[in-house]
């Protein structure tokens, strides 16, 4: 029995209401008692049900009556029902199962039956349905597979539900009926209980373990030639949803069939509405969430911009308050060589020349640090800009610093890109700059200017034949005030590679290096 059920037992019989509260209740179910519909309906206003034991003969509202209703409402259409009654005549389990229940059973029946009933619409509850794509039509017609050893049984019963207008298929023996099932989707397999090689027994056991892996609902009705009760409880133990006699009337084989197709849509139909549901409060959630990163971003973008400010007045506060002093260090050190040099051994005047140099080197940070800040800051302004021409002009100012130098510069003509004019300026000036620093020590000295293939994109190239570097400290030539050579082989501060990175950065690309210590080195961007 599955545990923790809670199971609305509506019965005018107290003696019969009791029993059936003291049985249940023995098997770990929550059950509670009303005597009439009517009564039912205000307990499941309520609370949520897993299973209804419902008599047939009641006062007032009918059994078959209640059926009719709890299938009419969407919060309760889904709840199994199993029908009592003491009334064996013709017709009566017909109009049961008409009515909306998925179960009848005598009250007579034993113990052991009844729970059996019990257990398999309990487990039919607790199961998680698969449901159909939005694209599917929800009213459709039944696919039914009846299985049966009798080519004559099979004839008769595929004419007799094809009326009810069901799709109808057959299979001879179980193996065809696997191969079937397996090739299609049915929603319903009548199966014959006693067949040659594969009976209905190990055919219902098979189909247990297709449907639990499948993504879709298989109902299971078994059919035997004898009425009993052995027989009943293997077919429903080994994974049937229900039992039918083959002498019983036809209609009855139909209520059945009908019953268990009802509860099958209804159980994908719910599970449906929840899906929908579920999926429209994932699109609130969604459009929620983005509403509030929306916001979130817009009170960051505005704290940003007055940060920015902040921290760019400071730039300019620390770079006036740094310089006048500096300037002081500076000029009072030339004046003190100047017009004192000679009151100074050798020791003293170099002590003054460093303290210049120290000043100067200090100066120039400064004026680095404020070019690397004013990189970040500062709408841009796109346009499509000519590389060759901004390098050859960037390469001329360079020769004149240095006349006697010999270098030879390759620039590849015709080289665009859309970006920043004045950010791209910087950045090549830095590359340019470093090549023609690193270049200094080489006689013969070549510097490239041009563009190469990277992944689909365009990546512009600056490529030397000077100091180059150790590739195992690639990652950090891009790092602020890193530098791989001491300032006594080559001058700078190590921001010049900084402010290429944060150039390309803004301009949506990614920069990268290769070299070699003594053989030169290249720099790459995307933008």
């Amino acid at each position: 029995m599955v545990q923790n059920a809670n199971i609305v037992v509506i019965e005018d019989s107290r003696v019969q209401a009791l029993r059936l509260k003291h049985l249940l209740e023995e098997q770990g179910s929550k059950v509670e008692c009303v005597e009439s519909a009517e009564a039912a309906f205000d307990l499941l206003n309520g609370q949520r049900a897993d299973l209804v034991l419902v008599d047939y003969h009641l006062p007032g509202m009918k059994g078959d009556e209640f059926c009719r209703q709890i299938r009419l409402n969407v919060a309760t259409r889904d709840i199994p029902v199993l029908m009592l009654t003491e009334d064996i005549g013709d017709g009566v389990e017909q109009m049961g199962l008409e009515s909306g229940a998925d179960a009848y059973i005598s009250k007579a029946a034993e113990t052991e039956m009844l729970l059996l009933r019990i257990n398999t619409l309990l487990k039919k509850s607790s199961t998680s349905t698969a449901f159909y794509a939005q694209a599917t039509r929800h009213f459709r017609t039944a696919r039914l597979l009846i299985v049966d050893d009798s080519a004559t049984f099979l004839e008769y019963l595929k004419l007799e539900l094809g009326d009810e207008g069901y799709e109808v298929n057959t299979a001879g023996d179980g193996k065809n009926a696997l191969k079937l099932i397996r090739e299609n989707h049915f929603d319903c397999v009548v199966v014959d209980l006693v067949m040659p090689e594969m009976d209905g027994i190990e055919l219902c056991e098979r189909l247990e373990h297709i449907r639990k892996a499948a993504d879709y609902t298989i109902t299971i009705l078994m059919l035997t030639s004898r009425d009993s009760k052995e027989d009943m409880m293997r077919g429903l133990a080994a994974g049937a949803d229900d039992f039918v006699v083959k002498s019983a009337d036809s209609a009855v084989l139909k209520a059945r069939i009908r019953a268990l197709l009802r509860r099958k849509f209804l159980l994908e139909e719910n599970q449906r509405i929840i899906a929908d549901f579920r999926a429209k409060e994932a699109e609130l959630a969604r459009v929620e969430g983005e509403k509030k990163a929306a916001e979130e971003r817009a009170a960051l973008s505005e704290r940003l911009e007055q940060v920015n400010k902040e921290l760019e007045a400071f730039c300019y506060s620390v770079s006036h308050d740094l310089r006048a002093p500096l300037r002081g260090m500076d000029g009072f050190s030339q004046a003190l060589l100047e017009d004192y040099g000679d009151k100074f051994d050798e020791t003293g005047r170099n002590y003054l020349w460093r303290v210049r140099k120290a000043s100067q080197t200090m100066a120039i940070l400064i004026d680095d640090l404020l070019a690397l800040s004013r990189v970040t800051r500062g709408e841009m302004q796109k346009t499509v800009v000519d590389l060759s021409e901004m390098a050859r002009s960037i390469c001329e100012g360079l020769k004149q610093t240095a006349p006697d130098r010999k270098v030879a510069f390759k620039i590849v003509p015709d080289l665009a890109a859309t970006g920043d004019e004045r950010l791209l300026h910087a950045a090549f000036e830095n590359l340019l700059g470093n090549a023609w620093k690193y270049t200094s020590k080489k006689k013969k000295a070549t510097i490239e200017v041009g563009a190469t293939n990277h992944d689909g994109k365009t990546a512009y190239f600056v490529r030397d034949n000077g100091a180059g570097f150790d590739m195992a400290y690639a990652g950090k030539l891009f790092e602020p005030f890193t530098r791989l050579h001491s300032r006594s082989e080559f001058e700078g501060t190590g921001i010049g590679l900084a402010t290429v990175q944060r150039i390309v950065h803004r301009h949506g690309g990614k920069v990268w290096a290769e070299g070699a210590v003594g053989k030169g080195a290249t720099l790459y961007f995307t933008l």
